[in-house]
């Protein structure tokens, strides 16, 4: 996978693309990251990107022609363009999912009052936001995106077991998890997890993701059936789990 990222704070990016998951993937060339300075694709003297809005208005927009540019100079044949906006749709697992199946990803990185429209009518495949709130610019929100795609690409965490577990995957918050020791200031590890007995520890983990997600984020259940979520021979969760 390659992903490209254009924005106009590029020092943003040093220390994030470079320690941990993001930078054994790309050490190992199963993800290329290259980030380009927006201002690079304009040509006057000052290396203009940003111009009022007609019609008036507070604040600047970025103009059109320094973002078709760039997007036309990097654009191979099966590349998705993303900008990076508080309009787009929410970013979430699912979406995390369907970009990690990409050859390759042009983030556009939005800022200032936004983008003038002919951006998102001529260029745009996808726009996205991370959540609701207004954030100084794009670069963080391609971050936290950056993140979640790579860790789905194939063979990024070594063991692609481990995302399936985790939160979101499923529709579900992650069940509680436990390591040594068994007993800690009187608080012991649930019994179920001390058995050996892999059934009955899939179902108490299923059934514990459903009691967190009903109690957390009910919202994520919405349409869907509990049988669905949790599998065949699952009982719905009737009350917290408790350690022996």
């Amino acid at each position: 996978m390659r992903i490209d990222v254009v924005t106009l704070f590029p020092a943003m990016f040093t220390g994030p693309l470079d320690e941990s998951i993001i930078k054994r993937a790309r050490q190992r060339g199963l993800v290329e990251i290259h980030i380009h300075n927006l201002r690079d694709y304009a040509h006057d003297k000052h290396k203009t990107v940003d111009d009022r809005p007609f019609g008036g208005g507070p604040g600047m927009l970025l103009k059109p022609e320094p973002i078709f540019e760039a997007v036309e100079h990097l654009s191979r044949q099966n590349t998705r363009v993303i900008l990076l906006s508080p309009i787009g749709r929410v970013f979430n697992q699912a979406i995390a999912r369907e970009l990690a199946k990409q050859e390759h990803l042009l983030l556009i990185c939005g800022a200032y009052e936004g983008f003038d429209e002919r951006v998102r009518q001529a260029l745009a495949h996808d726009e996205l936001s991370i959540g609701d709130y207004i954030l100084t610019n794009g670069s963080l929100p391609a971050m936290v995106i950056i993140d979640a795609v790579v860790r789905l690409v194939p063979g990024v965490l070594g063991d692609d077991q481990s995302a399936e577990d985790e939160s979101f995957m499923r529709g579900l918050l992650e069940y509680p998890q436990y390591t040594r020791p068994a007993e800690f200031r009187g608080m012991r590890v649930p019994e179920v997890l001390l058995s050996g007995d892999h059934e009955a520890i899939a179902k108490w983990r299923a059934e514990q993701a459903m009691m967190r997600t009903l109690q957390r984020r009910p919202d994520l259940l919405k349409n869907q059936p509990i049988e669905q979520v949790l599998g065949p021979g699952h009982a719905a969760p009737t009350g917290p789990g408790k350690g022996a």
